[in-house]
């Protein structure tokens, strides 16, 4: 088994040992998915290839990518490498099509996420001294857990993912003498400015910390929060759907993330060519996951753009590094690192409504610190009414509907569309 994530030998391996390591395990991860997954064994014949046919990290490429529509098309369990029985936790995130996403962990799964986790935040100089809080959107609940899983395995104490709204979150974060915080660059940005307009000095808080997660922030924004709280800021990558956080994590050096690649084989290909790009260019980033047993992941497209930094890095681990980049190479919008596309919408208002709207534009909207979903509804024929309050409930189940399905904040707002019929 491979150096373990808690243990740290994993991040200082000479990389030759480590590919000849990922090797084994891309082996072992192939034949899992092989053996007892419908979907890839029918990928891999399609694709005429064999998990003996992966002699060389490089004939990853032979292998057919996994992509997000295959976990709404195979819902709930039908990704799963290892019966229901041996699954002691199943984490639903939003899908990006109909249905949600499903994934599930065995007992070893949670184990090496949670060490894992725990390696991040050790990075980040969290110590069993330090006071943990965990600020996520319900989108992100499953992360929630996953960091309060790590800091606790650091012997932190943690204040877990609640449902408070802001004022109350910086209550706590003052009163409780919060070190650690845990959260997206957007909710970070929104509670400085609620500080500050409360008239509460960041001098009075023990905030030392900042762990900003599920979004890329760009250098401007993390400087911004820096001086303003007067902490230091420490990004980690993850995917929102599987299998969770902290997948690559910033050392105390700020120039990239170190991939957890004991854990992962990271590729960064040209979307259009799907072959690898040069050293230090950017683009889009696919994941093979190694030690993963009820969910693996072969070749799972992320959609996020990042690059390589070529660098060795000071710090002394031979992970390699990624710097992720703001710009998408999909259509998904990613809010408080939820990621949501417009048919999803679209879906959840046919819902909601009872017919698919005719005109409808969705975007993501951005007022100072604030970014939300925007929708906005065109009025035809079929929601059309001459009561203002009948107009106004549509307005405001639409909005609930979809803040439940994301766990984002949501603005839903009626578009006039020309040529309606306004005459009872």
């Amino acid at each position: 088994m491979m150096g373990g994530a808690g243990n740290g030998n994993g991040e200082y391996l000479d990389p030759a040992d480590r590919r000849q390591m990922q090797l084994e395990q891309v082996q072992v991860s192939c034949n899992r998915a092989f053996k007892n997954v419908p979907f890839y064994r029918n990928r891999f014949l399609e694709a005429g290839v064999s998990p003996q046919d992966i002699t060389s990290l490089e004939d990853l490429a032979k292998l057919p990518f996994t992509e997000r529509r295959h976990f709404s098309e195979h819902y709930p369990y039908g990704l799963f490498a290892v019966p229901l029985r041996d699954i002691v936790r199943i984490h639903t995130a939003p899908g990006t099509a109909g249905n949600p996403t499903v994934s599930g962990y065995t007992l070893r799964d949670l184990r090496v996420w949670r060490d894992l986790t725990a390696r991040a935040l050790r990075a980040a100089a969290v110590t069993a001294d330090d006071i943990v809080q965990i600020v996520l959107h319900p989108g992100l609940a499953n992360w929630g857990r996953d960091y309060k899983d790590g800091a606790e395995a650091l012997q932190a104490s943690v204040i877990p993912l609640n449902a408070l709204h802001l004022a109350k979150q910086i209550m706590v974060l003052r009163d409780y003498k919060t070190s650690v915080l845990i959260t997206t660059p957007s909710s970070a940005a929104q509670m400085e400015e609620s500080l500050f307009a409360a008239g509460i000095n960041p001098t009075q808080l023990a905030l030392k910390t900042l762990v900003l997660v599920g979004e890329p922030v760009d250098e401007a924004q993390r400087r911004f929060l820096e001086e303003r709280l007067h902490v230091t800021t420490w990004i980690h990558y993850g995917l929102s759907e599987i299998p969770g956080p902290a997948m690559a994590f910033e050392c105390g050096e700020h120039h990239g993330l170190h991939v957890a690649e004991d854990h992962f084989v990271a590729e960064v290909l040209d979307p259009e060519s799907r072959k690898p790009v040069g050293l230090g260019e950017p683009g889009e980033l696919v994941l093979t996951s190694l030690t993963t047993q009820a969910f693996p992941l072969i070749r799972f497209r992320t959609g996020d753009r990042v690059r390589v930094v070529p660098d060795p890095c000071p710090c002394g681990r031979t992970l390699t590094r990624l710097e992720w980049l703001p710009e998408r190479i999909d259509d998904l919008m990613v809010l408080q690192g939820v990621k949501i596309q417009k048919g999803q919408v679209v879906l959840r208002l046919k819902e909601t409504l009872g017919h698919e709207p005719s005109v409808v534009h969705v975007g993501v909207e951005e007022r100072g610190t604030y970014r939300g979903l925007e929708v906005r509804l065109g009025v035809d024929e079929r929601l059309f009414s001459d009561e203002i309050k009948e107009l106004e409930r549509i307005v405001r189940t639409a909005a609930f509907e979809l803040r439940q399905e994301f766990g984002v904040p949501v603005e839903v707002r009626l578009l006039e569309v020309s040529g309606v019929n306004r005459e009872s």
